[in-house]
């Protein structure tokens, strides 16, 4: 298919179904669509793939809450399969399938023993602007499954080994009907593994792995921003059948700078200025990534210009070039005067011509004088009327 669709939309299912109407949802499709039901149906064979897709995300707290946030694009990395062909989903899905969202329509599903690709895991990385804009080395933990060395992932009591399923003969499928329909299912005893563990280990309860928390060093390039992710290859949950494990995804979360914002490669900072500052020209100093640096504010400069630096942006994260840094500069108009600085601005108000307010003028003076002004050319008026 091209464009994916909304996940909500294929399963039918509003933004607030719960887990349950989801899987309901999911169990109508499923059956509508299986491909024993539709053979041949190349159009039921994509809705089949297209609603897996859909369920194994919405079914998933964590992957729903991204895929809730960001879409499709905060799920790169993150599914846990990848269906491109029937036999996935089952493999995806053999346990679901097997245990009650087909019921009794269909008994189960079909799962494959070819290795499989472990789930990935996230880790979250907090960087200071500085850090995103130099690039830094840092240490992420975060919780992943590890082969148990008791049982050396068998599941199995030391000393003991699992035994062959004697329900399926040690296959780990077996032949279901339902109706007119001949099915190859996961076996219910062994789940489709073709051993059974008679003696559990104790110290992985028979799963044959444990969930432990890790520690490793990643190195963040220059450039990046907030919500990128960082690659630890090999570093997620085991795979299955012997397949390779998944991937440990670094997502960077940058810390807001006291003085900083960002906006792509470029940067941008407010600055106060006096009003003699902006109408005389100074040297004011402005924050950047490497420390204050002196800006040359030109004579007559308005509140709201900004002044743009080139090269002291971010750098661009695959090297080609580096941002600038925008100064917004504002005038501040002095809320207290001392007395000399107050004559100095009636002078200069009396060299411009301009009218402002009289030094000891109280509001209710300076509002009757406005009224009595707006009042004298309407009575002017009323007098040219009576003479004509």
């Amino acid at each position: 298919m091209g464009e994916q669709r909304d996940f909500y939309e294929v399963l039918g299912v509003a933004r607030r179904a719960s887990g349950t109407e989801i899987t309901e949802a999911y169990r109508k499709l499923a059956i509508r669509y299986h491909p024993d039901k539709n053979p041949g149906n190349e159009e039921a064979a994509t809705r089949f793939k297209e609603a897996a897709r859909a369920f194994e995300v919405l079914s998933d707290d964590d992957l729903r809450a991204r895929y809730d946030r960001f879409g499709h694009a905060g799920l790169q990395g993150g599914q846990r399969h990848e269906f491109n062909d029937i036999g996935d989903v089952f493999e995806a899905f053999g346990d679901i399938f097997g245990g009650g969202i087909f019921g009794e329509a269909f008994g189960g599903g079909r799962r494959s023993n070819r290795p499989r690709k472990g789930r990935d895991v996230f880790a979250q990385v907090s960087l200071s602007l500085v850090e995103a804009a130099r690039g830094a080395t840092k240490t992420v933990a975060f919780a992943r499954h590890e082969t148990c060395a008791s049982c050396e992932g068998t599941g199995a009591k030391k000393g003991t080994r699992p035994q062959k399923c004697d329900y399926c003969a040690g296959r780990g499928q077996v032949i279901q009907s339902a109706g007119v329909f001949r099915l190859q299912t996961v076996c219910p005893a062994c789940r489709g593994a073709g051993t059974i563990v008679r003696e559990k280990c104790p110290d992985c309860t028979g799963d044959g792995v444990r969930e432990e928390q890790v520690e490793r060093r990643v190195t963040i390039p220059a450039g990046v921003d907030s919500d990128v992710r960082v690659r630890l290859a090999g570093e997620g949950e085991p795979g299955g059948n012997g397949g390779p494990p998944g991937d440990c995804y670094c997502v960077i979360e940058i810390e807001a700078h006291p003085f900083l914002t960002r906006e792509g490669r470029d940067l941008h900072c407010e600055v106060p200025i006096t009003f003699t500052q902006a109408a005389l020209g100074a040297t004011v100093d402005v924050p950047t990534l490497e420390g204050p640096r002196p800006l040359a504010v030109a004579r007559g400069t308005q509140s709201g210009d900004v002044v743009r630096v080139r090269g002291l942006g971010m750098p661009e994260v695959r090297g080609r070039g580096i941002g600038d840094l925008h100064v917004h500069l504002h005038v501040e108009v002095p809320k207290a005067l001392s007395p000399r600085a107050e004559d100095l601005l009636r002078e200069l108000a009396a060299e411009e011509h301009a009218a402002v307010t009289p030094k000891r003028s109280s509001f209710f003076s300076r509002l009757a004088e406005y009224f009595q002004a707006s009042k004298e050319p309407a009575e002017a008026e009323e007098g040219k009327d009576e003479g004509a």
